[in-house]
Order: C-alpha cells, then structure tokens, then sequence
C-alpha cells in the first residue's frame, strides 16, 4: 500500500498569521486572552491555544471589561467592532488579508450603488463579517436554486463577492447561472477564493488521478476541507474527513493500493505525521510527495496594541 502526499497542503498564511496573533497576544498581556469564536476551524488548534490561556467565546458580553478580545481570520461585522468599543474591550484583528480584501470590495461595491450577492454558505462566520460590512443591500446566495428569487434594486447594479474558501467546481457552475440572470454584474478581476483553496484544491485534482481513497485531515466546521473532500468525490474517489489519525477505519484500506493524504488549511502538519505512522502500522510500505505549488506566501503581524 502507498501513500502519497499532496502538495501543498496544511496551514495557509492566513491561519499561520491567526495563530501567530494568539500567541503573541498571551505573551504580551498574559492569559487570559479573549477569541471571538474560533480563530481557525480546526480542534486541535483551539484545544492547544486554550492550554496556553486563550478562551474562545461567542458573545462579546460574557467577556470582562477591559480584556483583550482577538477577532478571528474569519473577520467580523462593522457592528461586532463597534459592541467591542462599547463595552471598553481591548481589540486585536486577526481576520485573514484576504478576506478583508473581499470585506473592501463589498464596500465599494455598494457605494457604487450596487446590490452585492455575497455567494457563500449561509451561517458561516466569515459570510456573516463580510454582510455585516456591507453598507447596503447584501443577498447572500449559496445554491443555483436560490439565483432566481434574489430581488435586487436595479438589475444593472449588481455585483459579487465571493466566500475565500468555496469549491471552485460548485462556484463556476453557480457563478454561470448568476451572470445569466445579471448579465452587466461586476465581477473581481480575479477570483476571491484564496490561493491557498485554489492550490490545495487543484492539488487534489491532479492526486485523484493517482489514489483510490483519499484522507483529508481537518475538523468538521471546516469549510476549505470539506471542500478538499468534495473535490475528490466529484472525481469518483472515496474520500474520508477526519480529525485525527485514530478516527481511521481498517476496513476503508481494504482492497486500496494507493491512498492520497493532504490537509485543509487550518490543519497543523503534525496530525498529517500521525496519520502516516497510523499507514505505516496499518500496511503502509512507501510514502511520498506529490510535486506541486510551493507556497511562500507570508502576512505580517502589526505590532500589539498599548492596554
């Protein structure tokens, strides 16, 4: 049995960034330090960052006055901002570059005069942020179904955001029915699902050619490796999400020769080692890297803000 790695994968610079600010942050103020929700979808992150003092909470009132509260790589809405300053808080943004990229399109969009469809799923934290930073009219759209009942001010004035970590698959398909109903909307001049989505997602795409079963280690809220999963599928590969190595079942190697292993990106590379030493004792005889996108991409970390 082979397994064989996909390139890349794992934690991307935005949830390296996120991470980054956490720590940085306990360092700095000392624990406890405040997380609205969680600063990255994946268990083993949260439970590791809570060890060192973080406490991830969902409303901004059960936070004590004058503590540090982070924002996730999320973002939030303009109103979480302003509730924070209300209740004399102590902010730290950790939202993902790239998503606040999406939340200044929105903007301009609207001041435009233009009713924005924000597609993504519905409930999502960061699909939340990017309508609450809208300054008018936001229609969040998430299936084709949904295209022909959005009532917009002015067919002529429409333009789109998009979710950084949609399926590129399902997105073109929705993407065609919304330009056939909008046809004059205003679209980016590059797509806003983010370059490390796109590459681990193509990656998966070149890997299902190879395997026959495919492991994706991330947590189950989320959404880039769910994505990963669907990709796969989509191809007619059998593929597994999981958190951990543990929640492998023998029974999914029977029969398979090669198996692809990648990681969402909110997955540390210590799980994907895990993972493999669990191959290795389950039959595994060779394991190897696929060729692909080397990823250098880095966000910065703005100096701490004085208490």
């Amino acid at each position: 049995m082979n397994v064989i790695l996909a390139k890349p994968r794992g934690f991307c610079a935005g949830v390296k960034r996120a991470i980054t600010i956490v720590r940085q942050a306990l360092d700095r103020y000392g624990p406890p330090v405040y997380v609205l929700h969680e600063i990255v979808h994946n268990t083993h992150v949260i439970c590791d960052l809570a060890k060192k003092g973080a406490i991830f909470v969902e409303e901004l009132e059960t936070i004590p006055e004058g503590s540090v509260v982070i924002f996730s790589a999320h973002g939030v809405s303009r109103a979480v901002e302003e509730r924070a300053g209300e209740l004399g808080l102590l902010t730290i943004d950790a939202t993902c570059p790239l998503v606040s990229k999406v939340h200044r399109r929105a903007v301009r969009l609207n001041k435009m005069g233009c009713d924005v469809l924000v597609i993504g799923h519905k409930g999502h934290p960061e699909v939340e942020g990017t309508c609450g930073r809208a300054t008018g009219a936001v229609h969040v759209v998430s299936s084709i179904e949904e295209v022909a009942g959005v009532q917009v001010n002015d067919s002529a004035r429409v333009g789109y955001v998009t979710q950084t970590t949609l399926s590129l698959d399902d997105t073109g398909a929705l993407l065609a029915a919304i330009k056939q109903r909008f046809p004059a909307i205003s679209e980016p001049e590059r797509t806003d699902i983010c370059y490390a989505t796109t590459n681990r997602q193509n990656a998966i795409r070149e890997l299902s050619g190879m395997v026959e079963l495919l492991l994706v280690v991330g947590s189950e809220n989320s959404s880039n490796s769910n994505r990963l999963r669907e990709v796969a599928e989509h191809r007619g590969i059998v593929a597994y999400l999981i958190d951990q190595a543990d929640e492998i079942k023998p029974d999914w190697l029977a029969g398979v020769r090669n198996i692809g292993l990648t990681a969402g990106a909110s997955a540390p590379e210590n799980l994907v080692t895990e993972v493999v030493d669990w191959l290795r004792n389950h039959g595994a005889t060779t394991v190897r890297e696929m060729a692909g996108e080397d990823e250098n991409v880095i966000f910065a970390v703005a100096d701490m803000p004085s208490t």
